[in-house]
């Protein structure tokens, strides 16, 4: 199996719209996803909820690299 790390960074925002910096890191299999980007919807507790006016919302996650 060629399992290999990844860093999936959220897309959400704060309440000044910046990006929150929250990440989550999981292991994928290279050879399945050949030429995608990962992307998964996952909860971040950074994120600014608009239409309830508290921090926390599910949001996408997409791959990114690891610093």
């Amino acid at each position: 199996m060629a399992a290999e790390l990844v860093r999936l960074n959220s897309t959400g925002t704060k309440k000044d719209g910046k990006k929150t910096g929250y990440f989550k890191t999981t292991k994928i299999d290279k050879k399945k996803m050949a030429g995608k980007k990962f992307t998964k919807k996952c909860f971040d507790p950074r994120a600014w909820n608009e239409k309830t006016g508290n921090f926390g919302m599910h949001v996408d996650f997409v791959e990114g690299k690891i610093k």
